[in-house]
């Protein structure tokens, strides 16, 4: 296939960004998406140019670094990592605009590469649970509700690639907080510190520059490992109880 892509360059944080068009030649439907960008970088750096910077790492799908914006949706026309989107999801002559993650939470760093270090503090304001050391408890010494166990699982599956926030038209990251949230809280394990982390990790998102959600549900159906709206409601909930504590 023949296709056309139009790539955000920006040099770094501090420079005047801009949308850069390239023709590549003979793309394989099979490649995935980021093999097309590799291809391109080489195809820039034997020109001399400067190759496009972005971020991948496991290219499977589990670690989330790989996300960009594609004709304005978050990791593409299909609900997957970028990394797993394939070519042959494009037609020959399609002409592709890939844009980083854009949200004032989410600074750009080079090209595509965007700090996502807001998430980390966020997950460091209460991610976290009392646990003594030592040795590993045996799996099955606390007993968990199949229904509970089943859903801190599917919680858990977020693998924090920020596509909730870029899909977000209020740049909101409640669907990755509530999913934290969610993971701990439904567990034995999480509920000493159950109040305090809901209300650390929301103070945290708003002090991150995150927007507020209004359960427009573009977060959910951009997220590639479907994390569920009602996660939201959960925490919505959790959050309104710890707060009416004495």
């Amino acid at each position: 296939m023949k296709i056309t892509v139009r790539i955000w360059r920006q040099k770094n944080a501090e420079a005047k960004g801009t949308m850069v068009s390239y023709e590549l030649d003979e793309v394989d439907e099979n490649m995935s998406f980021l093999e097309m960008l590799d291809v391109l970088n080489e195809k820039l750096t034997l020109e001399g140019e400067e190759p496009v910077a972005f971020d991948s790492d496991c290219r499977e799908g589990i670690c989330g670094s790989c996300g960009v914006v594609i004709n304005g949706e978050a990791h593409g026309p299909e609900v997957t990592t970028t990394c797993q989107l394939h070519m042959r999801t494009f037609k020959d002559g399609d002409v592709l605009d890939i844009e980083p993650w854009r949200a004032g939470a989410f600074p750009v760093i080079k090209d595509l590469v965007v700090d996502r270090g807001a998430f980390d503090r966020i997950i460091a304001a209460g991610g976290y649970i009392t646990a003594p050391t030592g040795s590993a408890p045996e799996a099955n010494s606390t007993p968990v509700p199949k229904e509970d166990a089943d859903r801190a699982f599917e919680a858990a599956t977020c693998i924090s690639c920020g596509a909730c926030v870029a899909a977000c038209p209020n740049g909101s990251a409640m669907l990755f907080t509530a999913a934290k949230v969610a993971h701990l809280g439904l567990l034995p394990q999480g509920q000493p510190e159950r109040d305090s982390r809901v209300i650390n990790m929301i103070e945290q998102h708003d002090a991150e520059g995150f927007g507020s959600c209004t359960n427009i549900g573009e977060c959910t159906a951009a997220c590639p490992k479907g994390i569920p709206l009602d996660v939201i409601s959960r925490l919505n909930r959790d959050l309104m109880g710890a707060l009416a504590k004495p």
